[in-house]
């Protein structure tokens, strides 16, 4: 793969392969927890071996040139490092300038240019977090190309930013977090008010993890992902009139059923709801994981995806069609939707003699109720956003 993404960045920048350096950023999928980070409340995802490459090479100038694999209609994009503005025409390149622009405001200088080719094997808009993908892909060329000497997590941090201020996506830290915090065969329990964070190894004798896609595309920032934030905040503004708490996951189940009349808005009070659940949800999730219970584990997932669907209101028919269709199957152990809603992707534990049928199966009834053909990846746990070696 390395070698062949070489050889297309000399062929497109018409240079040698002298000081080419090839990183690599994950995707990620949540077992559990969603629309939980925001809300300071903990989320259970895990690095994908599917991600963003990227070869790059220093530039004695002040000039950047990028190039993706992915949309080569848009060609090479040309921008000064001295000029990092977000511009429509430029697309995808906008998160990686958006990251450039946030290692510079907190104080990282970026000494020239230079040139970048990615090549991304995440389906795009899928919900695997391609975006967030491409964000650690550039901190981790950034910071080696120039070798800053920064941290991980402050990387995470400054990729964050970067979809907040400069796309103007108002998305939580899990997707960062889990892409540059990866790590091999094992899911992260992250507390996304604190940053505190534990490894948990994923054994799952005899069975596999597999995502389906519904190619039903969504743009995260046009979708209302930012009115459920709304939402959410509204019902803390509520609570926070009697109860002395910074987020919605400081709250268990049995507070937020004491003090929910708190909470004026019938529609707020269902987005609370689920987010303080589906954090209890998670944390349970995790017992029953260090356990070997994936059957309570495949129990809390069909909540989980329940609750998105009725209280929280982000899955549509396409995610619920698969869904069910993954529940009526014989090997399922459990299925949910993953990621923001609205189109996008589920993930499911399906035992690994039933993962033909399965696929079968689920895709069939999928199609027969939404025109649309699902695509289907049986996927392994990978490790973080880093730097990759390689032999000529």
């Amino acid at each position: 793969m390395v070698e062949n993404l070489m050889q297309e960045f000399m062929n497109v920048f018409q240079t040698t392969d002298e000081q080419l350096r090839a990183f690599f950023a994950p995707g990620r999928v949540n077992l559990i927890g969603e629309h939980t980070d925001y809300n300071g409340g903990h989320v259970f995802p895990c690095a994908l071996s599917i991600g963003t490459y990227a070869i790059a090479k220093k530039r004695n100038d002040d000039t950047v040139r990028m190039y993706s694999m992915n949309f080569k209609n848009l060609d090479v994009i040309t921008f000064s490092i001295k000029h990092l503005a977000y511009e429509q025409q430029h697309g995808w390149a906008n998160y990686p300038k958006g990251v450039m622009d946030m290692f510079q405001k907190n104080g990282h200088k970026l000494e020239s240019g230079f040139d970048v080719l990615f090549y991304g094997n995440i389906p795009n808009g899928a919900g695997l977090s391609s975006s967030a993908s491409i964000e650690l892909a550039t901190s981790v060329v950034v910071n080696g190309l120039f070798d800053l000497g920064i941290d991980m997590i402050s990387m995470v941090q400054m990729s964050q930013q970067a979809e907040n201020e400069f796309i103007g996506v108002n998305c939580g830290i899990m997707d960062q977090f889990a892409i540059g915090m990866g790590k091999e065969q094992h899911a992260i329990l992250l507390d996304c008010q604190t940053l505190q964070y534990t490894y948990s190894p994923i054994a799952m004798e005899g069975a596999s993890l597999v995502i389906a896609n519904t190619n039903k595309q969504r743009g995260l920032a046009d979708s209302k992902y930012n009115e459920r934030r709304g939402e959410c905040e509204r019902a803390l503004k509520d609570l926070q009139q009697e109860l002395t708490i910074a987020s919605l996951g400081e709250l268990s189940p049995e507070l937020f059923e004491q003090y929910k009349y708190l909470i004026q808005n019938e529609t707020d009070r269902k987005r609370a709801k689920h987010a303080i659940y589906e954090n209890a949800r998670t944390k349970e999730a995790v017992r029953c994981l260090q356990a070997n219970d994936l059957i309570g584990l495949g129990q809390l997932m069909k909540q989980s995806h329940e609750s998105l669907r009725d209280d929280y209101e982000v899955t549509g028919k396409e995610l619920d069609a698969l869904a069910e269709a993954a529940w009526a199957q014989e090997g399922t152990i459990g299925s949910r939707m993953t990621g923001a809603g609205f189109g996008g992707c589920t993930i499911s534990i399906v035992q690994n003699d039933k993962i033909d049928s399965f696929i079968e199966q689920t895709g069939k009834i999928y199609t027969e109720q939404t025109g649309l053909t699902a695509d289907f990846y049986v996927v392994q746990v990978g490790g973080g956003a880093r730097e990759l070696t390689f032999v000529r």
